[in-house]
């Protein structure tokens, strides 16, 4: 590969910043790629080359690359009130307009809100107010947190310890203390043969109360799920899954915490996630669509019986000691107001009803029966393909072949923008806005992509055979 021209934004790259989740050595040879301008589904690299966002940046440009509202509505929020914070009984309308707006579309009963500035600080603060609910009443040992394995809930340390991938915990020394993890709900790899969904997840619902019980229900204080495990392989919960859970978590007095980040706003075809799979949680998380990811800003939600708690031990200690500079920061609240109203107007959940169905099919319809395709799933406008060596075994391949790697640079090659996740599985989470035409030129670029892998990965094993 050619190095990177002196001066130019790749070699400053280079030569100053440190990129999340990426080879930090393979970078300083590889260089990025530059992404110089976005509009619509789209966006453009600095050499003027066109891709479309197959996960919308990072599972959040819901709105796309170009919404002139929303640039207007942070203009207009920062000359009127360019910052103010929420500490000491402080507000703005922004952050009352925005809290009262997610009351009003949570999917059960909520009481309150707090702002927080990403999806990770979200649910370090949902964390948080879990342990100081249990102090609150008195039950000090009830405190471990149950994350899932393959989840993602966030790179902050709570949020990491609660977080189910290796990547996250090798070398950081997490998780911490306190931070389990249950079964992931993962049917493809994970039912027995001859195992129905139901019953897969019943024995999930098992594995989880026999970790509560190991562990001590006294010592228990809540689970994380998202909907459908997103960084993790966008992992679909089995049938039945989230009602079996809950009976489990109700049994011993364990809160459900539903992280939304990924899910929230019409992702998977209802409003939240937590509609489309039957969760009732008592805490919610949001972030990403909750601006379109025009501006940095996350939304924690909690129901009348934790926020009593939390006020009455806040009345005792005098104040509740958690909060940032930035909570609910008067122009990313502004822009959030403006993303959910323009949800409303649009009807997006209507436009996701009927474009969702065709990504859906078109995923399976061009890549079930592909020789290195060994699963699709997906609801809405969220979906993957997972890559393996041997379809009838569901075999993934060695990591070390790195071919998820090279079937993305195939996919950039043929203009797409895709997210490889951990076993080679490849994610879909287009703007919600993209149209069904937009769909078919972004499956047939992956399709072109995923037969050059084919060809390619052909004449390497017939040359190791010879």
């Amino acid at each position: 590969m050619t190095a990177p021209r002196a001066n130019s934004a790749a070699a400053r790259d280079i030569a100053n910043l440190l990129h999340p989740y990426t080879d930090l050595k393979a970078h300083l040879e590889v260089g990025p790629t530059v992404i110089s301008r976005g509009e619509g589904v789209r966006v453009w690299d600095e050499n003027g080359r066109s891709y479309i966002e197959s996960v919308a940046g990072l599972w959040c440009a819901s709105l796309g690359f170009s919404n002139e509202r929303l640039v207007a509505a942070a203009a207009a929020q920062m000359r009127r009130l360019p910052f103010y914070h929420g500490f000491t009984a402080k507000s703005h309308e922004p952050m009352i307009d925005l809290a009262e707006m997610l009351i009003q579309r949570a999917p059960v009963p909520m009481s309150r809100v707090f702002f927080a500035n990403s999806g990770s600080e979200a649910n370090d603060s949902a964390a948080k107010m879990v342990w100081y609910f249990n102090n609150a009443l008195g039950r000090p040992k009830k405190k471990k947190l149950i994350g899932r394995i393959k989840a993602y809930h966030g790179v902050t340390m709570a949020a990491a310890s609660l977080t189910g991938l290796a990547g996250n915990h090798r070398s950081f020394d997490l998780p911490l203390p306190g931070f389990i993890h249950t079964v992931c709900p993962d049917f493809y790899h994970g039912g027995a043969p001859g195992e129905t969904e139901e019953q897969f997840a019943s024995r999930c619902a098992d594995e989880l109360e026999r970790l509560i019980l190991a562990e001590g229900p006294d010592t228990v204080a809540a689970l994380w799920a998202e909907p459908i495990q997103g960084a993790g392989g966008v992992i679909m919960p089995p049938r039945g899954y989230f009602e079996k859970i809950q009976a489990v978590l109700r049994k011993y007095d364990v809160l459900l915490v539903a992280d939304e980040v990924i899910t929230g706003f019409w992702r998977t075809g209802n409003y939240w996630g937590s509609q489309t799979f039957g969760a009732q949680p008592d805490i919610i998380t949001c972030a990403k669509a909750l601006s379109s990811a025009y501006l940095p800003i996350s939304a924690v939600l909690v129901n009348d019986r934790v926020f009593n708690v939390l006020a009455d031990e806040s009345h005792q200690v005098g104040y509740f000691g958690h909060g940032f500079t930035y909570s609910g920061h008067p122009v990313p609240a502004a822009v959030a107001i403006e993303t959910l109203k323009i949800y409303d107007e649009m009807d997006i959940g209507a436009q996701v009803g009927v474009v969702g169905p065709h990504l859906q099919a078109g995923l399976r319809r061009r890549f079930e029966d592909h020789a290195l395709v060994g699963n699709v799933r997906g609801t809405g406008l969220i979906g993957a393909i997972e890559l393996v060596a041997n379809k009838d075994q569901r075999v993934n391949f060695d990591p070390g072949l790195r071919v998820g790697g090279r079937l993305a640079k195939l996919c950039e090659a043929n203009g797409v923008i895709v997210r490889i996740l951990s076993n080679d599985v490849l994610a879909f989470s287009p703007p919600l806005i993209i149209t069904a035409a937009e769909i078919d030129e972004m499956l047939d670029g992956v399709s072109r992509a995923l037969d050059e892998l084919a060809a390619q990965l052909g004449r390497e094993n017939a040359a190791a055979t010879v």
